[in-house]
Formats: C-alpha cells, structure tokens, sequence
C-alpha cells in the first residue's frame, strides 16, 4: 500500500493575502492603527481651523502686515491709537527658547549618556525616578522657584536690580525640558545594538571612547529628536515663562533684561478681551504664528533625521 504525502504550503504573509485568511485579530488591529493616524491628522487640521477661524476677522481686517511683525508697540487697549506690534514678543521668545536649549541640550544629552551608558542599572532606576518626578512638577510651582529662589539668587551673583529676566526664564524653561530631553535621549542610546558595544570593546575602546565614536554617531537621529522636542517643549510653555520674565513689553538687549513672549501674552490677555472683540482675535493671530513656529520646527527636524539617515 502506497501513501502519498503531499506538502503543505507555508504560512507566509504572500499565502495569506492569496487565500484572504488574515486573522481577525490583526485585522482589528490594523484597522485601530488606521483609525489612531487619520485621527491624529484630523485633530491637528481641527486646531489649525479653529485657530484660523477665530482669528479671521482681524487678519482680515485690523491686520496690518508691517506694523504686526516688525513693531514693538503692543497696545491693544488703547484709547489713544490701538497698536497691535509683536516684534518684542517674537524677540523674547526667541531669546527665551534659544538660551534655555543653550543649557538644557547639553546637560540633557550628558544626562542621558551617564545613565545610558556609565551608571549601574540599580542607580539607573532611581534617577529615572527621579527624572519622571521632575516631569511632573506642574508648571505654576516652577514660577514660584523662579521668584522665590532663582530671582534673588540672579540678583546677588550678577549684581543686577531685578532677577525676573530672561535669564531666569531660560533656567527653568531648561530644567522643565531636561526630562524630555533625558527620557528620548536615553531610549535613543539603549536603542543602539549591544553589538556595536561588544565589537567597540572587542577592539579596545574605552567607554568614553564607546559613548562619542560609536554610540553618538549610531543615535544621532534618536538624539536630535530629543533635541528638537526640547525645543518644542520651550517654545509652548506659559505660566512659568509668565511668571518669571517680568512680563515687560520690550526688544531685551541683554539676558538680564525682563522680556515678555508670546505664549504668556496669550496666557495674560485672553481671559481680559470680550469673546469676538478686535483684541480677542488679535491674540489668536498670536497663536496662529506659535502654530507656524511649531511646524517649522518639526519640519526642519524632519529634513534634518532624513538627511542623516541618508
């Protein structure tokens, strides 16, 4: 008596399309994956309307393209002349953002290496701890460090009259960013292949030599992230930032002058404007440009990773 075998064909993702079988669980799965994306989508296209929609009248009328970013004057309670100038609170942003990712960058990024790479994994867990804490300290507490501790403390060390500058704003707009930038900056670095290490030690490298020659130029992307969503993180903040520039209405020209941005401007004066008034929508305009700001930046940090990756 003869028996024949006959083969069974694979369970490949090729036969699955051919015979239409895909399990009902990646089917959902796929579909909830779908849905999350075009959801994501749809939400920043409803911000970006709503925004638009709010702020059309004055772009469509008040709006002056000149005097709006190229004057200082910010005077939308005017009883004289109503001015509507956001040169100074462009400048103090910029400042603000720019000096804050002076310090936060660099410490973030050395931060993430130690407990990536030279601490051991019990000390790794208790400073991830403590990161996480930090992240959670609300916005307004970092105010009143700002005027409490980092106010006097400006004005003693750089004998200046008043501490709440942007200087003060930039220290804790970059401890309030130091967790995201250590939290990316670390998966960034864990997320290397343990081969690279094993091959760099195989060879002879020290740590340090491992950290800088092989494992920044493999997380290179990863940590540029971290980067540009510190970056992020500044250019969005309120409260802190309100309570610790001085909330002056001026082009600083130097970190120790008080200074005013855009965010804390919104933070201040909308609550005070009459809902559909000239000045109500003249500060939705602000926001429109802080969603161009934004989108700048991602964008640039997108070309940015894709031009590394190729």
């Amino acid at each position: 008596m003869e028996i024949k075998l006959t083969e069974t064909p694979p369970l490949t993702m090729e036969w699955r399309k051919k015979k239409g079988s895909k399990p009902t669980g990646e089917r959902i799965i796929e579909a909830l994956i779908k849905i999350a994306g075009v959801s994501s989508i749809l939400l920043i296209g409803a911000i970006l309307f709503f925004i638009v929609k709010e702020s059309y009248p004055f772009l469509m009328g008040a709006f002056d393209f000149k005097e709006f970013f190229f004057s200082t004057e910010w005077y939308p309670a005017s009883v004289v002349k109503i001015r509507y100038g956001i040169l100074a609170l462009l400048c103090g942003t910029v400042m603000v953002t720019v000096l804050s990712m002076l310090i936060a960058v660099p410490l973030g990024l050395a931060c993430a290496f130690y407990i990536s790479e030279f601490c051991g994994p019990r000390l790794r867990e208790i400073y991830k701890i403590l990161i996480e804490f930090l992240a959670a300290i609300p916005s307004v507490v970092w105010g009143f460090i700002a005027i409490m501790m980092i106010n006097p403390a400006i004005i003693k060390l750089f004998n200046v009259p008043i501490g709440l500058n942007i200087l003060n704003a930039s220290i804790i707009l970059a401890l309030m960013s130091l967790p995201l930038i250590i939290s990316v900056g670390e998966d960034a670095l864990r997320a290397v292949p343990e081969t690279y290490r094993e091959a760099a030690e195989a060879l002879g490298a020290t740590k340090w030599e491992i950290a800088t020659k092989v494992l920044l130029p493999a997380a290179k992307n990863g940590l540029m992230a971290a980067s540009l969503l510190g970056v992020g993180r500044a250019l969005g903040e309120t409260m802190a930032v309100l309570m610790a520039t001085g909330h002056s209405i001026q082009i600083p020209q130097s970190i120790f002058e008080p200074g005013r941005t855009l965010t804390a401007t919104i933070a201040a004066e909308l609550g005070e404007s009459p809902k559909g008034g000239e000045h109500y929508q003249a500060l939705f305009a602000i926001g429109l440009v802080l969603f161009c700001l934004s989108f700048i930046v991602n964008l640039t940090a997108d070309l940015l990773i894709r031009g590394k990756r190729q």
